[in-house]
């Protein structure tokens, strides 16, 4: 029996292809793994014979299976290795083949449940041999034409999209419509096709560029994604921001905040403690998001969002209402099952209030941090203070933005808070 050890991310693809393995009556899987870290380890344990890879894995989605294949035959001598791609850019099989061809595999992934092509190549780098798909032999092979070029027009083009500008900024820089420069990169394309069908090494470079940008871009923004807001990081991906740029925008800034939990947190035990914060921050958030907001940041045991930001909408007014309402109603049924085990339930007070802030992504490569900062800001969180466990204030631009005080809402009347000369007008309301 021949040792079979998978990996890939996709579930579906890792079963169909397990199943494949299943059939030939002369293979064993031994094992599974999803990303390159598991893998690695994975195949040092179970030590198989052939190790069936997906070219890109997590955690960089690049060419982990390749990486993969070198680390595991210098720890492992001997190992076959299949490789399962998508891509049959002739180039990912030369990076496989670098350092020598036998025990090694390249197969494409649409076309290897054709016959019995996946066990073949298994049994192949098995003894020592090695199979490329016909695909990448005949693109290996075809003779390449040289003196073949994009006229300087594409070539802008090109880079442009490569550095990920939107078609509407493209059409501002060329002082041309958007649907001009659609028609533009159509063409592009076309003019690419006919030069890689036709052998031409400097057509194939410049997919290779885009496709290498475009991987960037995506690696990127799954790095942003783990730092930043929800939406914060689709954002700055796709509009190419930078640290330092500044947009202004029309918010309603939301803080809400534990009634006595210093307290709570004085005669609870803390590992109970941890996991009621947990809780609360993660039902906290769902309100947020599901009214379309932002969470900005957790501070202990307060909460801060933003609605109309990164994106500006024009509701964002009642949105924060409605989502302070869900917040004090989530707690309240997780407080009724905490007091039901004997723990403390939080009470929040909420504050909301309306106006201009500056939204920037502040901080540097190492540590980013997306912020709106501002008058509003402030105020937000000085109106805060006045609510009592179960309350929320609001200020006299979100009355207005939501067509008036809720019902039931009282004014606090003219009220000094810090930082305001003036005083301001404001409503509570349960």
């Amino acid at each position: 029996m021949i040792r079979v050890f998978l990996a890939d991310d996709n579930l579906l693809m890792r079963e169909g292809v397990k199943a494949l393995i299943q059939l030939a009556g002369d293979l064993e899987l031994v094992g599974e793994a999803e990303d390159y870290d598991s893998l690695v380890a994975g195949a040092g344990e179970a030590a198989p014979h052939v190790v069936v890879t997906d070219i890109r894995m997590p955690p960089h989605f690049s060419r982990e299976g390749i990486d993969a294949a070198a680390e595991i035959r210098r720890r492992h001598p001997g190992t076959g290795v299949v490789i399962l791609s998508q891509f049959d850019d002739p180039a990912y099989a030369v990076a496989l083949l670098a350092e020598g061809a036998s025990g090694l595999a390249y197969l494409l992934k649409d076309r290897v449940a054709e016959g019995d092509q996946l066990a073949r190549a298994v049994r192949e780098v098995a003894t020592g041999g090695s199979m490329l798909d016909p695909k990448i032999v005949a693109g290996l092979t075809r003779p390449v034409q040289e003196g073949w070029s994009l006229d300087p027009a594409e070539e802008r083009l090109l880079v442009s999209m490569a550095e990920g500008m939107p078609i509407k900024a493209i059409a501002v820089a060329a002082k041309t419509t958007p649907a001009d420069v659609e028609a533009s990169i159509e063409r592009l394309f076309v003019t690419l096709a006919e030069g890689i069908e036709q052998g031409e090494a400097a057509a194939v470079e410049r997919l290779r560029v885009l496709h290498r940008a475009i991987s960037d871009r995506e690696e990127q923004g799954e790095q942003l994604i783990r730092l930043l807001p929800g939406g914060v990081a689709e954002k700055l991906v796709r509009t190419g921001r930078q640290p330092g740029d500044v947009d202004t925008l029309e918010v309603t800034v939301l803080m809400s905040d534990i009634r006595g939990y210093s307290a709570i947190a004085e005669r609870s035990d803390p590992t109970a403690l941890a996991g009621q914060l947990n809780e609360h921050r993660a039902a906290m958030n769902r309100a947020v998001i599901d009214n379309g907001g932002t969470v900005m940041q957790f501070v202990g045991d307060a909460v801060m969002a933003v609605f109309g930001a990164p994106e500006p909408i024009d509701e964002h007014g009642p949105l924060a209402v409605a989502a302070a309402a869900a917040m004090h109603d989530a707690q309240e049924a997780i407080n009724a099952r905490w007091e039901a085990d004997g723990l403390d339930g939080f009470g929040l007070g909420i504050g909301l209030s309306t106006g201009k802030v500056a939204a920037a992504l502040l901080g540097s490569e190492d540590r980013l941090e997306y912020s709106v900062v501002g008058d509003t800001v402030n105020l937000t969180q000085r109106l805060q203070q006045f609510a009592v466990a179960g309350q929320t204030v609001l200020s006299e631009p979100t009355a207005a933005a939501i067509g008036g005080p809720p019902s039931g809402a009282e004014p606090l009347g003219p009220t000094t808070v810090k930082g305001r000369s003036e005083p301001v007008t404001a409503w509570v309301y349960r």
